[in-house]
């Protein structure tokens, strides 16, 4: 075989497949899980805690004070822009518990159908023969 066949034959598993489809929905589900956080968790944080904008949380490390983070980048300051970290902390928390509810729900269909009542066995294929052959038997 040359190493184009079995490289398609590498891409064309159903585990590589599986798995490229679920780095596709996996990022799709990121632009929402962001939506999420920016649009809704985020402005909910701000009313909580006064306003406060996390994205532009920072400490400078050349000892100045800057009045915004844009205010120092155009400084040229180096920054530790620890704001960006806690919300990277909620995105991956809100993250998990999307997946976390998504899972669940879809443990729970499973159990449904795994709990559903087998259709009633009819007789065996032997067991055919067997009356078949009786009836002839009769006959």
């Amino acid at each position: 075989m040359s190493f184009f066949s079995d490289f398609k034959k590498f891409l064309m598993k159903g585990d590589i497949v599986a798995l490229a489809t679920a780095v596709v929905i996996g990022a799709a589900f990121k632009t929402i899980v962001d939506s999420v956080v920016k649009d809704v968790i985020t402005p909910i944080i701000g009313v909580i805690t006064g306003g406060t904008d996390f994205t532009q949380k920072f400490i400078a490390l050349d000892g100045a004070t800057y009045a915004s983070l844009e205010a120092a980048n155009e400084a040229n300051a180096a920054v530790i822009t620890y704001g960006n970290l806690i919300q990277a902390i909620i995105n991956f928390i809100i993250v998990g518990l999307f997946i976390f509810l998504f899972l669940r729900a879809y443990e729970k269909t499973k159990k449904k159908e795994e709990a559903k009542p087998a259709a009633p066995k009819g007789p065996s294929q032997e067991e055919l023969l067997i009356e078949i052959r009786d009836e002839l038997r009769k006959k």
